[in-house]
């Protein structure tokens, strides 16, 4: 199945350039439909799943058959999916959701982060730390044990035998500064090298503080970037703030995240050094504590 956030995309750019050929403004197509102005923008703007018997009355008012229909109706089709991710409603949180969708037909992932270690290769104590953490800023806007339960499925989605190619780019600085127990961090890394060593496709690489990276400024925050399989479907980026996440699509704006991810991989240790790094570190921090694990 397409990532039906990518088929949503991708259906309000066609039906943006439909509506822009036939000349005819938003409120303009609104009206041939008898619909209210914000549904059309909603629907041009990717932020709702499309109604199938909509997109036909569309269609047909604006006179469009052949192979041209069988196009929109196939985008529709796929955009109005539901994934696995969605029979847990927001329980999982929002950002979570986006991720799940995003990496489900993706062809690799890559990622730079600076301020957490990747969400898919965390082990189950480490979740239940974060979320710990997560509790001293107030409220949560999901369920605990909901989203750890989404988390380990995303693993699970990433490890299929079809699943993409994954890369981090993990800074160094996440390891030392994270306020969570030794012990939850030590079965973490002890984790992630199991998963990286037993899986090819899957690979971590190690910022370390003191690496100098050419070329340019610093990222100001951690980001991802996906690429799909098929032509049509543009790759993207998408940035993590406190707040929110930014999904970037135009060209250039990808183009200098996947350049500045490039800088900060050629900076990072290589892949077997980084699970060398981590298991030193492990086992430093099992010599300092005493842990068992």
């Amino acid at each position: 199945m397409p990532s039906p956030y990518v088929r949503r995309r991708r259906l309000a750019a066609e039906i943006r350039k439909l509506r822009e050929s036939r000349g005819l403004t938003t409120d303009g197509l609104a009206r041939l439909m008898y619909y209210n102005r914000a549904k059309i923008s909603r629907l041009e703007n990717a932020q709702v799943r499309p109604d199938l018997a909509e997109i036909i009355n569309m269609l047909n008012a604006l006179e469009i058959t052949g192979s041209q229909y069988d196009k929109f109706l196939k985008l529709a089709h796929e955009a109005a999916q539901k994934g696995w991710w969605d029979k847990y409603g927001v329980s999982m949180g929002p950002r979570q959701k986006l991720y799940a969708d995003l990496e489900y037909n993706a062809e690799n992932v890559r990622a730079y982060n600076q301020t957490a270690m990747p969400a898919v290769l965390q082990a189950p104590e480490f979740i239940d730390a974060l979320v710990t953490l997560d509790r001293c800023r107030g409220k949560l806007d999901y369920v605990p044990e909901r989203m750890a339960e989404a988390r380990m499925r995303r693993q699970r989605e990433i490890l299929r035998p079809d699943g993409p190619s994954y890369e981090i780019v993990l800074d160094e600085c996440v390891i030392h500064r994270l306020a969570v127990p030794p012990r939850a961090m030590i079965t973490q890394l002890r984790h992630m090298v199991g998963v990286v060593t037993a899986e090819e496709r899957i690979s971590v690489r190690v910022l370390l503080h003191d690496a100098r990276i050419p070329g340019g400024f610093l990222a100001k925050s951690s980001f991802y970037l996906y690429k799909f399989p098929e032509p049509g479907d543009s790759p993207l980026a998408v940035v993590d703030t406190v707040t929110t996440d930014l999904l970037l699509t135009q060209h250039g704006e990808v183009a200098r995240y996947t350049e500045m991810y490039d800088r900060v991989r050629d900076a990072a240790l290589p892949r077997q050094e980084s699970i060398a790094f981590l298991e030193r570190v492990a086992n430093r921090l099992t010599d300092q504590t005493g842990s068992g694990t």
